[in-house]
């Protein structure tokens, strides 16, 4: 994927006073990660505040050291991000008001005596290097992937290396970082991107070009129990956009469902749904209802 499984120690909130009072836009950082691209995909003008773990960028938005927090939530290749998933589901009542789909482009990056044919080590997150595993196969094979906390922090670790090393990372890493790119778009997957959300306090108005994320689960299985759920979307033409379980944490066999559909929980119909759906479950959240990003 990139930098979106990325766990670290969270920066201190000594570390973060170059906001002069502002708040603004939490992401997972350092400069140079896919999320800070994301993040400014989303708002040029903001005030990005980098955290080092994703609990950490979710918690600053709740406790209002920043407006906003973006995070990565799914990705077309790897799939969900299941850290963002659980915190959404389990631990905080943030909405998500925006989604942002970022492209991602893999860069092959060296320090610059280094020439690609010498490289021993290549580094990276392991999403990041399973993303590239096919033209590392072909054109660095033998090269030993050594996994990295980022996709940033490989070319910390490239440039601290004993051995010849490359890193994957992205383009933005290079500038930031000072990296060569000895190769550009080597991810095996050419319309690899990830979709981050946005989120605050409340979520969005209506737009009427809208999207509503939910999940639920149920006290007791049974047959056709998730069959009445989407009957409820169904029966109403509403649109179901994806869905995905993730365990529930509770017992072994236990699941919670979510759900992304069309539409706003404020449309009458979406709202009907919503509330027939809410019957049915034991557990049920709106995880927020934002404008559907551009494909």
């Amino acid at each position: 994927m990139d930098d979106t499984s990325d766990v670290g120690a969270e920066t201190p909130a000594s570390a973060r006073a170059n906001t002069d009072g502002q708040v603004g836009l939490g992401y997972l950082g350092p400069p140079g990660t896919f999320s800070e691209e994301a993040a400014v995909e989303y708002d040029p003008a903001a005030v990005r505040v980098a955290f080092g773990d994703f609990p950490g960028v979710v918690r600053a938005a709740e406790d209002g050291d920043v407006n906003e927090a973006i995070v990565p939530l799914e990705n077309s290749t790897e799939g969900a991000v299941t850290l963002t998933t659980d915190l959404l589901v389990h631990r905080t009542d943030l909405k998500i008001r925006r989604e942002v789909v970022l492209p991602i482009h893999h860069c092959l990056l060296t320090a610059r005596e280094v020439v690609p044919e010498e490289v021993r080590v290549v580094y990276s997150h392991p999403q990041a290097i399973a993303q590239c595993r096919g033209y590392l196969a072909r054109h660095l094979p033998g090269v030993e992937p050594v996994a990295s906390l980022s996709t940033v922090s490989a070319v910390h670790d490239m440039k601290a290396g004993g051995r010849p090393a490359a890193a994957i990372s992205s383009r933005r890493a290079a500038t930031v970082l000072g990296a060569f790119v000895a190769a550009a778009d080597i991810e095996d997957v050419p319309n690899n991107r990830t979709r981050f959300v946005v989120l605050g306090r409340e979520d969005a108005k209506p737009t009427g070009r809208d999207k509503t994320s939910i999940c639920f689960d149920f006290s007791a299985d049974g047959p056709g129990t998730l069959h009445g759920v989407l009957g409820e979307l169904a029966d109403r033409r509403i649109n179901m956009h994806k869905i995905e379980s993730r365990p529930a944490k509770s017992s072994l066999g236990q699941y919670i469902f979510l759900i992304d559909m069309e539409g706003h929980r404020e449309d009458p119909v979406v709202a009907e749904a919503l509330e027939s759906i809410r019957a049915r479950a034991s557990f049920f959240k709106i995880l927020g209802s934002y404008p559907r990003a551009s494909s």
